[in-house]
């Protein structure tokens, strides 16, 4: 199932930037996030991210994403 995808542009305590779908109720305010995309899965989310951002420390939420959930 595709969702929208948006990454906090603030960084987390373990330093990464964490990804959330559109309807999540922890998703960042306007200020703080940035759109990833349309995509069908957190994993093919935090990969456009890091394609896009050239970063790797992208982390699914905990609430929304779980899957990508490092911790």
């Amino acid at each position: 199932m595709y969702d929208h995808y948006y990454y906090n542009k603030n960084t987390d305590n373990n330093g990464n930037q964490e990804v959330h779908k559109n309807d999540c109720s922890y998703l960042p305010d306007l200020q703080n996030r940035k759109y990833i995309g349309y995509e069908n899965s957190c994993h093919s989310a935090i990969q456009r991210a890091k394609d896009d951002t050239g970063e790797t420390n992208f982390d699914g939420c905990y609430h929304c994403c779980y899957a990508c959930h490092k911790g």
